[in-house]
């Protein structure tokens, strides 16, 4: 019985060597870059986090009573950095709480820094806070030092209270949002028509 599919042995031994060369040499190209080395490996310490948190959702004591509530998507620590420091870049909600555990006042941004040595709070971008008394305060920048127990900020500043809304470029208050002092200041009163 004679078959006759149009491939003789030796076209087939052709075709298989052909196969082969071509994927031995796909592999040889690959492996050829091996060698190289595309950027510096990150061998010091400092420009890494010791931890990667997700999902934060903590309180924080200050001499020994509970100050802060703290709920962010992402908290890392840089402890090697000159000067060390916490890092939330996905965003921060932060409550400041009194010494009966009542919220004083509250803060959301986009990023927020905290300086462990100074104990100075950086909040930026896209910055709300709000009062027991209902005011909203709105920034770009905001620093809440922990030792002063002041907050502050040089950027523009819009405060919407019941009536009216402030608005100036800096400001300084207290921790509770309470007392506080606008500089360089513009705003909209409601004036009665006689």
């Amino acid at each position: 019985m004679n078959c006759t599919t149009g491939f003789k042995p030796m076209s087939i031994i052709r075709v298989a060597t052909v196969i082969l060369a071509v994927v031995s040499s796909f592999f040889c190209f690959s492996c050829k870059d091996k060698g190289k080395q595309y950027g510096n490996a990150i061998t010091s310490r400092d420009s890494t986090s010791v931890m990667t948190t997700r999902g934060v959702d903590m309180y924080i004591s200050e001499n020994g009573a509970i100050r802060y509530h703290v709920i962010a998507e992402e908290w890392k620590v840089f402890d090697k950095m000159k000067p060390p420091f916490y890092s939330m870049e996905k965003g921060v909600y932060l409550e400041i709480l009194d010494s009966a555990f009542q919220v004083e006042s509250s803060l959301i941004a986009d990023t927020a820094y905290y300086m462990t040595e100074t104990e100075l709070w950086e909040l930026r971008k896209n910055v709300h806070a709000q009062n027991v008394k209902n005011e909203i305060f709105d920034t770009n920048l905001l620093f809440i030092n922990n030792k002063s127990k002041r907050m502050y900020s040089d950027s523009l500043i819009r405060i919407k209270q019941d009536k009216q809304i402030i608005v100036g470029h800096g400001f300084e208050s207290n921790n509770d949002l309470t007392v506080y002092t606008i500089r360089k200041t513009e705003g909209v009163f409601p004036v009665k028509d006689e």
